[in-house]
């Protein structure tokens, strides 16, 4: 395992830097916000307007990278980044905070895909599967403790923002200074979303409702712990714990949908977080224990439906489709996580903090009823002809890039003859450095 991870600790170390500075920056916000008085739309905009700019990013980001390469590009973006943490400790205004985040969308899903891009090049097919479990587990460590760090510090200050930058300027460091081979040039994923409803109507269907059910916890979880009389770091713990459960849920969530019908996984998983949603509608309880624990709930099955959508259709697809099917099930994600903080903050406003509840009931009642529907309409795979369900990150913002899908050990391996002149391009051997 050694082995396979030194060529790349570099960028792993900078991913984490990244990420701590992402939970931290992605919380801070919302928590500063709600304690402004800012309106739950504002704040639902600040993920929406995120989102917008990370799919924007997906699409436009690589031209950059083309025309400027990809240490001059990657530096450019975090060199933003740092710039926009430290604006908006200093421009303490909603609408200056909405705009930036767009930019801040955009520059992490261009970091993003060069970081994945160059732990895919760095990874043999031997390695690509320790190498994609030791990415995932970077994002999730990185998320959670930058969202940590939000309650050691008090949030009306602007020592909380000052260490966004330093922590995005820590990620650019080992990066640039390393000594390894510059990536090829990014791929570009050809996406067919019409191919890809008839591939799976199910997972289609349901990756919108989880984006817009996830997007809308995910940005505006911190806003209702505001609302509801959370203290930062009570804030802090809530989400951090719903993004742990959600990861350990997956394994045996994925176990038993590789042993039965996935739909009907899915249904049950959809309809527990309906419930426990549902239940935090209803009672509204001003115990704080009491609603960690249903919130808890909440975050277990809904935060492990989408590696189980996303094995579905891949069941459905031949393996050299991976990656086109995976990237159009990502760019639904994302449209569904634009929906989510759209809707999220207006309703909240009319009804309370609890009603962010009822959005995302109502997205996981659908999902629950078009699965079962679906079930009874075509048959299932057959187990043995089924793809392992993957173990995907369950980040507050959990899109990824459509550069981490080559680097996921389920895409299909180079053919022999490109692999071959992979390894002899010359910064392959390291005789180009960046």
């Amino acid at each position: 395992m050694r082995r396979n991870l030194l060529p790349v600790m570099a960028l792993l170390l900078g991913t984490l830097f990244l990420f701590l500075g992402n939970g931290l920056h992605g919380l801070l916000l919302p928590v500063r916000g709600s304690a402004e008085g800012y309106s739950n739309e504002i704040l639902g905009l600040l993920g929406t307007s995120w989102a917008t700019g990370f799919v924007l990013g997906c699409f436009l980001a690589p031209k950059l990278v083309m025309r400027i390469g990809h240490v001059r590009a990657f530096s450019s973006f975090i060199s933003l980044i740092a710039v926009i943490a430290l604006m908006t400790g200093i421009l303490v205004d909603q609408y200056w905070w909405v705009g930036l985040r767009a930019l801040t969308g955009f520059c992490i899903a261009g970091t993003s895909m060069i970081i994945e891009s160059w732990l895919n090049e760095r990874a043999t097919n031997e390695s690509r599967g320790t190498i994609f479990s030791f990415y995932i587990s970077i994002t999730l460590i990185g998320v959670v403790g930058g969202q940590m760090l939000v309650g050691v510090v008090d949030p009306s200050t602007t020592i909380l923002f000052m260490i966004c930058g330093i922590l995005y300027c820590l990620a650019m460091l080992p990066t640039t200074m390393s000594t390894a081979a510059s990536p090829q040039p990014l791929k570009s994923v050809k996406l067919d979303l019409p191919s890809l409803y008839r591939n799976s109507p199910v997972s289609f269907v349901g990756i919108l409702l989880i984006g817009i059910a996830n997007g809308a916890y995910g940005t505006l979880g911190a806003v209702f712990g505001a609302r509801a009389g959370l203290s930062p770091n009570m804030i802090a713990i809530m989400l951090s714990v719903t993004i742990f459960v959600g990861a350990l849920m997956q394994f045996p969530a994925g176990k038993a949908s590789d042993r039965t019908d996935r739909r009907y996984v899915l249904a049950a998983l959809s309809a527990i977080a309906a419930v426990a949603a549902l239940v935090l509608v209803l009672l509204q309880p001003h115990n704080h224990v009491v609603m960690i624990v249903f919130v808890t709930l909440y975050g277990a099955a809904a935060n492990s439906l989408y590696p189980i959508a996303v094995a579905h259709a891949n069941d459905f697809a031949s393996s050299d489709e991976f990656v086109k099917v995976s990237g159009g099930l990502l760019l639904l994600f994302g449209i569904g996580t634009i929906i989510g903080p759209t809707i999220g903050g207006p309703v909240m406003t009319e009804l309370g903090p609890y009603a962010l509840f009822a959005v995302t009931a109502i997205a996981h009642v659908l999902l629950t009823g078009y699965a079962i529907y679906r079930s009874r309409l075509r048959a299932a795979v057959p187990v043995g002809d089924r793809e392992h369900v993957p173990n995907i990150p369950v980040t507050a913002s959990p899109m990824s890039t459509p550069e981490s899908l080559t680097l996921d050990p389920r895409a299909a391996p180079l053919p022999p003859h490109e692999a071959d002149q992979q390894a002899n391009h010359p910064r392959a051997s390291g005789e180009a450095r960046p």
